[in-house]
């Protein structure tokens, strides 16, 4: 959030706090946090940090289930409006983005048959999109209203509020959606597979019977790296994306010359950034049919 009275450092590390709630913790004068026992939103990124595990990043999770929910909205309304006739503007793009999903699932499934595949991917395709069109919003709008809001209703001080509108920036949302793919993917290799299955792969190959320690290993990290690779890949981008916003929008308080600058930088890289948000959703949509086709591949 913008303001005279923090420095730029303090800009940056504010926009890239999440509104954590949890257990409410304190300082004491020699620098040890304690529990108070109750549950609060953190005013600080060194108590968001001592919430723990159970801590939950209410701006992710709103923002999160606000754009899951546009997004089945938008496609019930045309579902259930569709003619077979003239189809309206609306009609025309959900059709089109189907029809994408279902060209990407033909070319890259080749395991079977799974009517989910191409729900599942149509589902993270426009979900992701939608939360990483978040980037392209001022870093200072929706974080602002979200400050005046709460300081108006609750009496709490607007630099306490923190709000990442962004929930790819927050690596709990792409790793969360990768653990769902990863367990996806488990699912159906034991079921397709077998249990027997399953195991020889891990066991057998790339190198047969008699290097049955390297092909456990190697193959035990290649499984396990597919979910962070997935979800750090989407993670890593989003982040440099929104880092890169949060800088040109510190130019702006610096000085005429430097705000005007900042004014066609952050033109170009929204412009630029557009096939970032595009190309990211796209790899993880791509990566999760070809998981989804190995889970299911028998040999």
């Amino acid at each position: 959030m913008a303001s005279e009275s923090i420095t730029t450092s303090g800009y940056i590390k504010h926009h890239l706090q999440n509104l954590t709630f949890g257990e409410k913790h304190v300082e004491s004068a020699s620098g040890v946090w304690t529990s108070t026992g109750e549950l609060g939103f953190a005013e600080s990124a060194q108590e968001a940090s001592q919430m723990g595990f159970w801590a939950i990043n209410v701006d992710t999770m709103v923002m999160s289930l606000v754009l899951g929910g546009l997004m089945m909205w938008f496609f019930r309304r045309v579902a259930k409006s569709i003619s077979s006739g003239v189809p309206t503007p609306a009609q025309n793009f959900a059709e089109m983005i189907i029809e994408f999903i279902n060209d990407t699932v033909r070319g890259s499934f080749s395991g079977g048959k799974n009517d989910l595949v191409a729900p599942l991917g149509l589902t993270i395709f426009v979900w992701i999109f939608l939360m990483n069109l978040m980037d392209l919003i001022p870093v200072d709008f929706i974080p602002v209203l979200v400050a005046q809001g709460a300081s108006l209703a609750f009496g709490v001080d607007p630099h306490h509020v923190y709000f990442k509108v962004v929930p790819t920036t927050d690596p709990n949302a792409p790793l969360g959606m990768a653990l769902v793919v990863f367990a996806l993917m488990l699912y159906y290799s034991f079921k397709v597979k077998g249990t027997g299955g399953f195991l020889a792969e891990l066991s057998l190959e790339p190198f047969g019977k008699f290097a049955l320690p390297i092909n456990i290993v190697l193959e035990t990290v290649t499984l396990l790296a597919k979910p962070f690779s997935l979800g750090l890949r989407l993670f890593g981008n989003m982040y440099a994306g929104e880092m890169v916003f949060i800088l040109i929008a510190t130019m702006y308080s610096a000085s005429l010359v430097l705000g005007s600058v900042a004014a066609l930088l952050q033109v170009g890289w929204a412009i630029f950034h557009i096939l970032i948000i595009t190309l990211q959703a796209f790899i993880f949509m791509v990566l999760t049919i070809v998981y989804m086709d190995m889970a299911h591949q028998r040999h």
